[in-house]
């Protein structure tokens, strides 16, 4: 666990500058029309969900080399989202994987994420690999495709791990099921087009229907990879289609790592908020595909744009859609990894939050591009990191929740305690 006293104490020794460098931004916005307190209760009110299969190192095709101390059992996994959380004040939940990490005693769980003060955020289903506990003991696979088989028998196995993933999630108090299908072709003529999409369809309508009231459904697209020729759930156009065809409840989650290079994601963002069917974001970062880096590490631009677009969806705050980091940590500290991406996070809110919106829709209004530039660039160059630094305090969280995070000595702790051979389910 983080210390909040130890916590305290490492703020105390950077107290007195960064409350100078509030002071002086605080003057600057409020000469342009920003208030700074606005900003910072905004910024303190988000929450991103850690993934459970993220608090261990992850891999690539090639190889995964992992680290010390990695959580061994679900409630560790809460242990180091409860670690995160008390450094950064924004992971209050954490969303978990099944059967990746599904719990031997959910009550149980459950009792230990209570303690820690974490709740569990939307939970993610997985058809993408042949898991006994998902294939009826091995008596049907997935090897081509899941909800969009041929086979009724196998497109049975899958609604009813979706279905079962439902009945635990309930168990921990989760509102969502979000569901990634790998589902699609590698090859031309191997499937009917068509005929996929519509099985797909109907299967979701099948698991919508059996959703609790109060749940809604997550449906993601992505492009290519494992199908390399056609995949279903493609893009957002696809994920709407399907989302309607599924019911009410069904929503579109984007992913940032889900899309083609140099895809305008902030317009997705604004078409689906637009028809009310934008339900959920995965946050990482990409230079090439779905790459799963540090949130922000690569377009910090785009990321800022996002943040605008939500906000503008939220009519200046962040609407009420289900949040996750979902980046792979293959050469970081996962932890450290998470701190970067919720900072990352944090920062390009606060930045967007920058924006003066009605100066922006004025030069809109005006079809003045040039003028328009000016009041997202000013906004964009400002440093903002006292006003991150004040929400993450007024949370009880560190200003500097990597400096701090070493300093406390959690990931040596976590290899006393753990051993520094354990590798945690997940990537």
């Amino acid at each position: 666990m983080i210390d909040a006293a130890a916590v305290a104490e490492e703020n105390g020794r950077r107290l007195d500058a960064h409350e100078r460098e509030l002071d002086v931004l605080r003057t600057a916005l409020a000469a342009r029309g920003i208030d700074a307190a606005a900003a910072v209760a905004e910024v303190a009110r988000f929450s991103v969900a850690a993934p459970s299969w993220a608090l261990g190192t992850g891999g690539t095709r090639f190889g995964r080399f992992a680290g010390g101390g990695e959580p061994r059992t679900i409630e560790e996994k809460i242990d180091d989202v409860a670690a995160l959380n008390g450094l950064t004040g924004a992971n209050r939940t954490i969303s978990l994987h099944i059967p990746w990490d599904e719990p031997d005693d959910p009550a149980g769980v459950l009792a230990h994420a209570r303690e820690r003060g974490i709740r569990f955020d939307a939970i993610n289903s997985n058809t993408f690999q042949d898991n006994p506990s998902t294939t009826a003991g091995g008596v049907v696979s997935y090897k081509f495709g899941s909800l969009c088989h041929t086979d009724p028998s196998v497109r049975r196995e899958a609604i009813a791990h979706h279905r079962h993933v439902v009945e635990l999630g309930t168990a921990l108090g989760c509102r969502a099921l979000s569901v990634w299908l790998a589902d699609g072709t590698s090859y031309p003529g191997q499937g009917s087009l068509r005929g996929q999409f519509e099985r797909v369809a109907d299967g979701l309508r099948e698991i919508h229907a059996s959703l609790p009231a109060d749940w809604r459904l997550l449906i993601e697209h992505k492009p290519y990879e494992p199908a390399f020729y056609a995949t279903v759930n493609s893009d957002w156009g696809s994920s709407l289609l399907l989302a309607q065809a599924a019911g009410e409840r069904a929503m579109c989650l984007v992913d940032l790592g889900h899309h083609l290079p140099n895809t305008n994601v902030e317009q997705i963002v604004s078409r689906l908020a637009m028809v009310g069917r934008l339900g959920g974001f995965h946050f990482n970062d990409a230079r090439y595909g779905d790459d799963d880096l540090t949130v922000g590490s690569a377009r910090p631009y785009q990321l800022f744009l996002i943040m605008l677009e939500l906000l503008e969806a939220g009519d200046g705050r962040m609407p009420d859609v289900a949040y996750m980091i979902d980046a792979s940590h293959n050469l970081k500290d996962p932890l450290e990894d998470l701190i970067q991406s919720t900072d990352a996070l944090q920062h390009a809110l606060a930045l967007a939050l920058c924006v003066n919106r009605d100066e922006l829709a004025d030069a809109q209004e005006r079809n003045d591009p040039a003028w328009a530039g000016e009041v997202l660039h000013q906004a964009f160059r400002t440093d903002v990191r006292p006003l991150v630094a004040a929400a993450r305090v007024r949370n009880g969280a560190a200003l500097e929740p990597v400096a701090t995070y070493r300093a406390l000595g959690y990931r040596h702790a976590a290899i006393a305690a753990r051993g520094s051979g354990t590798r945690a389910t997940g990537l």
